[in-house]
């Protein structure tokens, strides 16, 4: 008789990076993980690399967890959709300009995925999708101190919080920017209504130091 494997879900094993609460920004330390990574630039959602990059992050990531389940018996929910961004000219996220938005999707994998998994889950899925985009990669990813909150409702409404956070919430707590606007997706917006979305928005943090 074969025995069930147990299933890990990180949301629940890293809770602490996974349940901010929408009511204040918290500090979280965040530990180096690793991730099956991809960048591009164009408008989320509707631009062409966009939406291919995601069909690969999901390719690739599928094949490794069927594998780590069968080969390994240990069996987890494939994590979040997460995404950094940034733009070279900072106005063009104020001015919607999405075309020149850049980023870094992602899919972080358990720390057991070795660089040998990774290339079997890409060959399996470069046999649906043809060539895999250049970028696409599994890569360490360190953040370290970073501030965090959960934002409900659609990702055009982010931006007042992102403006609470950069104006108030880091300079009254001697707090600057270390790294790129980070979001982790708690929600399908193909399932879920616009308003009832559930977005982490996370910034990596150092504090300030003070005079010597």
């Amino acid at each position: 008789m074969s025995t069930a494997v147990e299933k890990t879900d990180f949301k629940k094993a890293l809770k602490h990076l996974y349940t901010p609460t929408p009511k204040g920004f918290v500090l979280a330390e965040v530990p180096e993980m690793q991730f099956i990574m991809v960048d591009g630039i164009g408008a989320p959602a509707t631009s062409r690399p966009y939406v291919e990059a995601l069909s690969w992050l999901y390719g690739v990531a599928y094949p490794i967890k069927f594998s780590s389940k069968t080969d390994l018996g240990r069996d987890y929910v494939v994590p979040p959709l997460e995404g950094l961004w940034w733009a070279d000219d900072l106005n063009a996220f104020t001015s919607g300009d999405r075309d020149s938005w850049r980023w870094t999707m992602m899919i972080m994998q358990p720390e057991w995925v070795t660089d040998e998994m990774f290339d079997e889950g890409l060959a399996k899925a470069s046999n649906k999708l043809g060539e895999p985009p250049m970028t696409l990669r599994l890569a360490s990813f360190d953040e370290g101190l970073s501030v965090q909150i959960l934002h409900i409702g659609s990702y055009a409404d982010e931006a007042p919080t992102i403006a609470r956070l950069q104006e108030e919430y880091l300079p009254a707590n001697g707090l600057v920017e270390n790294g790129h606007h980070h979001e982790i997706y708690l929600g399908d917006p193909r399932k879920v209504a616009p308003e009832k979305l559930k977005t982490i928005l996370r910034q990596p943090v150092r504090r300030i130091e003070g005079p010597s």
